[in-house]
């Protein structure tokens, strides 16, 4: 039972994020002025409690600056992702943001020598494949290579770093206190950018206001310490991999709250999804069985 409650933390978080996308569709304010409240309410809701609680834990330097960097990643990927969905459409951004697990699986291999395993290659095309499916392969063809397309590129890249950063700070530390550090960093970063390119910080009107405290309390602060929690105790190539299921999810909230329609090849497609990401959790059972870490 060791290993359920991280895939449980894990299914909880993509249940959080799920509802992003179609908020930030809302348009109720501009990318990355929604990614700076995403964070700083996050990080005001959590602060309390920690302080409080009196349980954070600065860690060592060579954690701590991990752990800042972490927020500085993190805060970007969401940042561009935010841009890319409002100059293009949320199908494009968040397939190509999406893409995430691949350059997890390639960075994990070039930079930590760690070789992901033959399920894990199998699961993701068979994953992607699920993907295109879902989107509709036409889509491909409607492609527009401009600055949305690069932003959101970017955004899967920046996305597979921090997954790997933060598997490193987080086998230093826990879960909460590396939430704080991230999201204090992520606060002041996204302020100083904000500010830098001359973005309004008030004057949203009340829908605005609900839509980004959801943000900031569901969207990161509940998702991302499940997804934290799961980060420590499993490898991050299924992390990154699993949290694909949003897009089956997102597309269910999209019908329900945005009138998009469910046609039989996204549900054939949401079923392939699935079935791609269950591969990467197989393991052999002769012998031993495997730890996730």
């Amino acid at each position: 039972m060791t290993n359920a409650k991280p895939r449980v933390a894990l299914v909880v978080g993509i249940l959080c994020i799920s509802v992003f996308p179609v908020l930030i569709k809302l348009e109720l304010a501009s990318g990355l002025i929604s990614a700076f409240y995403r964070m700083a309410i996050a990080f005001l809701l959590l602060l309390p409690y920690m302080l409080f609680t009196k349980k954070f834990k600065l860690p060592k330097k060579e954690t701590l600056i991990l752990a800042v960097i972490c927020g500085i990643l993190f805060s970007t990927d969401v940042a561009l992702w935010n841009i890319a969905i409002q100059e293009s459409s949320a199908t494009q951004a968040t397939l190509l943001t999406n893409l995430s697990p691949l350059w997890v699986g390639i960075f994990s291999y070039v930079f930590l020598k760690i070789k992901p395993a033959t399920n894990f290659w199998i699961g993701t095309l068979v994953a992607f494949f699920g993907m295109a499916m879902l989107v509709g392969f036409h889509f491909f063809i409607t492609l527009n290579f401009d600055r949305a397309f690069v932003l959101a590129l970017l955004s899967g890249i920046v996305y597979a770093m921090y997954m790997l950063v933060s598997k490193k700070a987080l086998s230093d530390m826990d879960v909460l206190s590396f939430m704080l550090i991230s999201l204090f960093t992520s606060t002041v970063y996204l302020a100083l950018v904000g500010y830098w390119n001359q973005e309004s910080f008030y004057g949203f009107t009340n829908k605005g206001w609900l839509v980004l405290f959801i943000q900031g309390a569901v969207c990161q602060l509940a998702a991302w310490l499940s997804i934290s929690y799961a980060t420590q105790h499993m490898r991050p190539t299924r992390i990154s991999l699993s949290l694909l299921a949003q897009a089956i999810l997102t597309a269910i909230l999209a019908w329900l709250f945005l009138d998009e329609k469910i046609t039989l090849n996204r549900i054939v497609g949401g079923i392939v999804l699935l079935l791609g990401i269950r591969i990467t959790f197989y393991t052999k059972t002769l012998g031993a069985k495997k730890q996730d870490h």
